[in-house]
């Protein structure tokens, strides 16, 4: 299956770096790359787009109300939003979560992040930049998970699988955990993907907000 994919941004070379990483993926094609919002939801809705990538400061409509018209819970037929920008504040985040984005990721993340989100929307999933979800998780404190209901696992973790959890909590990247613990890329996902069948997460999101409810993080790191 081909994923077609908008890009709305107000910088050219964005928009180009954007396209050049998504169209070398063979399963990805780039079916507009707009500057503006106004034109972006006016393309998204003739063009129907399999995700939406969008930037939050454009002229015209900004990012966040795109995402309402394209993805809000009003929209009879949604589409698959991921914004991209350089702004991480708390309230953009919510926003664009709350208006029905699929993800939320910085500029910097990297190509690896830009696609994993593109293909997690897809899937029906949500990608969220690591650094940003540690902050959005951090109010899962351990004093505070122990007034909460946290979901045992189906069988225990594993060691290994239990460094992994930690280290995706902390916000770190596949390719980071595995330098960080010394295994390969495919060890690291055959663990992530072992724990979330454990404590039925559907995403890397989920398993980092289970990890800070179950205080996996207790020593401070």
């Amino acid at each position: 299956m081909t994923i077609r994919v908008l890009i709305a941004d107000d910088q050219e070379m964005v928009r180009i770096g954007f396209r050049m990483i998504l169209e070398a993926q063979e399963e990805m094609e780039v079916v507009a790359d707009v500057a503006d919002g106004t034109t972006a939801v006016a393309k998204a809705r003739e063009l129907r787009p399999d995700v939406c990538l969008l930037d939050i400061r454009m002229p015209g409509l900004n990012g966040l109300e795109v995402t309402r018209q394209l993805a809000g819970p009003d929209v009879a037929d949604p589409l698959k939003v991921v914004v991209v920008t350089t702004f991480d504040l708390d309230e953009y985040v919510h926003e664009a979560l709350g208006g029905g984005a699929s993800g939320f990721l910085l500029k910097d993340a990297g190509p690896a992040l830009l696609l994993e989100a593109v293909r997690a929307a897809v899937r029906g999933d949500a990608m969220v930049s690591p650094q940003i979800t540690v902050r959005l998780l951090k109010h899962f404190a351990p004093s505070e998970a122990k007034q909460r209901s946290v979901p045992e696992p189906s069988e225990p973790l594993t060691e290994r699988e239990r460094e992994v959890v930690v280290e995706a909590a902390r916000g770190l990247t596949n390719t980071e955990i595995g330098t960080a613990l010394y295994m390969s890329l495919s060890t690291v996902k055959t663990h992530l993907a072992s724990v979330q069948a454990k404590i039925g997460a559907r995403n890397r999101v989920e398993i980092a907000a289970w990890a800070w409810r179950c205080g996996l993080l207790d020593d401070g790191s």
